[in-house]
């Protein structure tokens, strides 16, 4: 159901040994320990340690509530396991399980900001498990339960809930339970079915099976309605082989005894066991527009393919991110987690697991924002059989499962700390998610469903090779390197790296047969520009800038991506002669800034000098644009030294005179200005001009020159720890992109998918 089960069905082009080179590369593993107080000076070092820490312990011994205040333990879930039950490869032993469980402390953080550490158990003792647990829970504000095999994560669970005052979850339990009555919610609101009189089956009897059953019983389903099936059949009342407490608790009287006979007539079947379990005839028996949801990983127990050659009246999901529907764990533990802790829950129980299934389920009703109809199949998916989960990257999961969560812990009276304002605290949630990820996520989906052709003008330089074999890789589409094969042959095998590959296309400038009518169209475009014929050809056939804009100007590709062997404005000039601007645009560039809790746009930081007021007013709307598309609600604020006319100045004048220039056309973000820094990013500072047009802090930041931009991104990437992405070129009629000389090669590959992304809109 989850990410992690896919086990076999790795990522197209990926080796074993690259999974374990990702793993090993840098610091091995996927986790590091980051301060958030400064320790610069010899007084911050007091103050977090000796003597200052004196102070919180005394304040934690008199008021153990006070912990939530003066530690990280509110925003900390321990990730447990004992590596009984590892993905799909059974019992491996604890420090086997390692990779996955900090897998899944990075989804923590990664999905809803949830700092997590995990912790491999070595013992395969229940009691021995359950008394390491209690006796770390003052660390952790939750505990989450990962790969215990079954009916031990059912003993572990239910005593821990019970002894420790902190939420507990086993999510291979209650995680595939609770997104599966999401997408079950829906299917039959679209199929006309009650709760209370729809008759399912689930075929599997672990832990997630039993989950399910619980939490749909704990929903209105009807007990009698519901058939539990396992390897030996239907766990009827009665029944003595193979049964245990948890079987036996959902025992029903009835005569039917195969999973055939109990799936004859049913509405509903859930399957939770293995590929192949569930037959045509099967299928074929069930109620008209049957609810079928093959959950196995990694195959089906019955593939949509095969569902659609028999009836096409059925709904169905499964485990895989390949089909539509897909049960994905991911959709809950971290903000099922994000809730709990934010209200300090004392447990998650029935009333949470419900509330997060709802909402996840009312968020598939809702329009589909445009980052999110990227990444779903090329089409902006709309509520119905084929969406009625919605997916892994919605940047609203954040601002809406965990306030679900969070009301059903205060109404429930679980919350410790109730929080009084919850649309205040959605908004809050919106800004701590790293947007970034998702947006790149969403661009990688789309542009694997469009396939482009990229050149890779510094195809010599063996970091770019590598960047094209990962683009290849990922199934981007077809990597063009552009350079001298013999010269690019002997590098590969200096550095080991195969160009024999799918994907791999190797362009040879010198011998290439579409040198002359490069030159030709490039002589076009510069003769009256002072540029002999000679200077053209010397050009197309010297520099590899030059030959890779005019294959992507003549169609020969989809987009091209350069930089790392000269400077920005050296290659943007390179770029400039060969392509045109998008007619009624300006040539920018926008840097992108990850910082702690959100990210901000700053431009330009690429193109203009000293702007005009006039083209102060253009970047505004050509950054707001991107922003748009990157799927952002634009906030411009043209930034200055001066606030809204103090301390008056020339370059404060231009910056005024284009938001006058704004308001004389139609123009669909907000924006303000003149400015200073604090103001536009600051709540409380902006608080103090009422005046001010922005309705929340600016999200994009437009510079009163190049070099305050520059400067400002700089500083930010090195001193206040942002992580900087650009500039991203914007404007050009032909997808382009010019990384930095100190481009890693993962900022290759996605400005490389950048510019897929662009040929595919």
């Amino acid at each position: 159901m989850e990410m992690k089960e896919s086990v076999g069905r790795k990522p197209t082009g990926i080796t074993d040994q690259e999974a374990l080179d990702f793993h090993a590369r840098g610091r091995p593993g996927k986790l590091e320990i980051t301060p958030t107080k400064p320790m610069a000076t010899q007084r911050d070092l007091s103050l977090a340690y000796s003597p200052g820490v004196a102070v919180p312990v005394k304040a934690i011994a008199a008021d153990p509530a006070t912990a939530y205040d003066y530690t990280a333990r509110g925003n900390m879930v321990a990730v447990i396991s004992n590596g009984t039950a590892i993905l799909g490869l059974g019992n491996l032993g604890a420090l086997a399980s390692k990779p996955v469980m900090e897998g899944k402390s990075v989804l923590f953080k990664r999905f809803a900001d949830v700092d997590s550490i995990d912790l491999e158990v070595d013992t395969e003792n229940v009691d021995e498990f359950i008394n390491c647990v209690r006796f770390l829970g003052p660390s952790f504000g939750g505990i989450n339960l990962e790969d215990i095999k079954a009916p031990d994560c059912f003993i572990i669970e239910q005593k821990l809930r019970e002894i420790m005052d902190i939420p507990v979850f086993h999510d291979d339990q209650h995680g595939t339970a609770i997104i599966a009555a999401a997408g079950l919610i829906n299917a039959l609101s679209l199929t006309g079915r009650d709760l209370k009189t729809t008759r399912l089956v689930c075929n599997g009897a672990g832990a997630a099976a039993i989950a399910c059953i619980e939490l749909i019983k704990a929903m209105g389903f009807a007990s009698e309605n519901v058939i539990l099936c396992d390897t030996k059949g239907v766990i009827y009342q009665g029944r003595t082989e193979g049964m245990n407490q948890w079987k036996s608790a959902h025992a029903v009287p009835t005569e039917r005894r195969t999973l055939a006979e109990a799936m004859d007539g049913a509405d509903v079947v859930l399957g939770l066991s293995a590929k192949g379990a569930f037959s045509p005839e099967m299928i074929r028996s069930m109620a008209p527009r049957p609810i079928i949801f093959a959950m196995a990983n990694p195959d089906p127990e019955i593939t949509p393919e095969e569902v659609s050659a028999i009836r096409d009246d059925a709904i169905v999901a499964t485990g895989r991110s390949d089909y539509p529907n897909q049960v994905n764990n991911v959709l809950c533990f971290p903000y099922m987690f994000r809730g709990a802790l934010d209200v300090r829950a004392t447990t998650i129980n029935e009333a949470m697991k419900i509330a997060a299934a709802q909402a996840l389920a009312d968020l598939a009703r809702t329009d589909v924002p445009d980052d999110v109809a990227a990444a779903y199949q090329g089409n902006r998916p709309r509520f119905g059989a084929n969406y009625i989960i919605p997916v892994p990257f919605d940047p609203r999961l954040i601002s809406s499962i965990p306030v679900a969560v969070a009301k059903a812990a205060m109404d429930s009276g679980v919350a410790r700390r109730p929080i009084a304002d919850l649309d205040h605290y959605a908004r809050q949630l919106s800004a701590r998610r790293d947007p970034i990820a998702a947006t790149f996520a969403t661009i990688h989906e789309r542009v694997r469903r469009h396939p482009q052709r990229i050149v890779f003008a510094e195809g010599e330089e063996a970091q770019v090779m590598r960047a094209a074999i990962s683009y290849a890789n990922q199934g981007f589409g077809t990597a063009l390197l552009l350079g001298r094969e013999d010269r690019m042959l002997e590098t590969a095998e200096r550095e080991g790296i195969d160009l024999d590959r799918p994907g791999i296309q190797l362009v040879n400038a010198r011998i290439s047969t579409r040198t002359a009518a490069y030159t030709d169209y490039l002589y076009a475009r510069l003769q009256r520009q002072g540029f002999l014929f000679r200077d053209a050809q010397r050009l197309i056939n010297h520099d590899r800038n030059h030959f890779a804009a005019c294959m992507v100007a003549l169609g020969d590709a989809d987009g091209m991506v350069t930089g790392i062997t000269r400077n920005y404005a050296t290659a943007l000039d390179d770029v400039s002669r060969c392509l045109d601007k998008k007619p009624g645009h300006r040539v920018i560039g926008v840097s992108l800034a990850l910082c702690r809790g959100r990210t901000v746009m700053v431009a330009d930081t690429a193109v203009h000098d000293m702007p005009s007021a006039e083209e102060l007013a253009e970047i505004a709307i050509e950054a707001a644009g991107l922003a748009r598309k990157l799927g952002y609600v634009p906030r411009v604020a043209f930034l200055a030294y001066s606030t809204f006319g103090h301390p008056s100045g020339e370059r404060s004048q231009r910056v005024r005179e284009a938001v006058k220039i704004l308001d004389g056309k139609r123009i669909d973000f907000e924006y303000d200005g003149e400015m200073g820094a604090d103001v536009a990013l600051s709540e409380e500072v902006m608080a103090q001009y009422p005046f001010c047009r922005l309705s929340s802090p600016a999200n994009v930041l437009v510079m009163p020159a190049i070099h305050s931009a520059s400067i400002t991104t700089k500083m930010l990437e090195q001193l206040g720890g942002a992580t900087v992405i650009g500039p991203l070129l914007v404007g050009f009629d032909k997808p382009v992109q010019i990384v930095s000389m100190a481009a890693r090669e993962s900022d290759i590959v996605n400005m490389a998918a950048l510019a897929a992304y662009k040929a595919t809109s």
